[in-house]
C-alpha cells in the first residue's frame, strides 16, 4: 500500500480526514429517520396503515418513537455487519432483515400496535425494507466514500 504524505512546505490545502466512530453513521441515521418519517407520514395519510398505540398520539399520526430513535439506532450494528460483509452475504442480510420486519410487523399487529388496510400485504412491507435498508447501506456507502472502490496499483 502506497502513503503519500503532505509536504510542509506545499501551499495547497490537506485532505481533510474522514470522519470515524460514531460519527461516520451519523448521516445514514439521519437519512433514516428521514425517511422512514415520511414514508411513514405518506402511508398513514393513505389509510395503508395506522398507529393505535404510539406516543405523541395527540400529536403525531405515526410512532415517532420508532422513526426518530429505533430506526437510526438499529442502522449502525446493520451497517457495521453490512460493511464487514461482501457480494451476495450482503443481500442475504438483507432479505433476513427484511423477513424479519414483516414478522415483527406481523406480531405488533396481533398486540394492536399496529393497523393495516384490509388490502395490504406482507409482502409489500419484505420489499418496502428491501429497498429501504438498501438505499440507506448505498448512501451511507457514498458518504464515507467507499463506492466502487478500485485496488490502487503500485506499477
Amino acid at each position: 500500500m502506497l502513503t503519500v504524505k503532505h509536504l510542509k512546505g506545499s501551499s495547497s490545502q490537506p485532505l481533510p480526514k474522514r470522519p470515524s466512530g460514531i460519527k461516520r453513521y451519523m448521516p445514514a441515521m439521519l437519512m433514516a429517520s428521514l425517511l422512514g418519517t415520511y414514508l411513514d407520514l405518506y402511508f398513514t395519510g393513505k389509510g395503508m396503515y395506522a398507529f393505535p398505540t404510539r406516543p405523541f398520539s395527540d400529536i403525531f399520526t405515526i410512532n415517532i418513537l420508532f422513526t426518530l430513535a429505533v430506526l437510526p439506532i438499529f442502522m449502525i450494528p446493520l451497517l457495521k455487519i453490512m460493511e464487514s460483509l461482501k457480494g451476495w452475504f450482503r443481500g442475504m442480510i438483507v432479505l433476513a432483515i427484511s423477513v424479519a420486519m414483516a414478522a415483527a410487523e406481523k406480531m405488533a399487529e396481533s398486540i394492536g400496535m399496529f393497523v393495516h388496510a384490509e388490502n395490504w400485504h406482507h409482502l409489500y412491507t419484505f420489499i418496502g425494507y428491501c429497498l429501504f435498508i438498501g438505499l440507506i447501506a448505498a448512501f451511507h456507502g457514498w458518504m464515507n466514500g467507499n463506492h466502487f472502490k478500485k485496488p490502487i496499483s503500485t506499477e
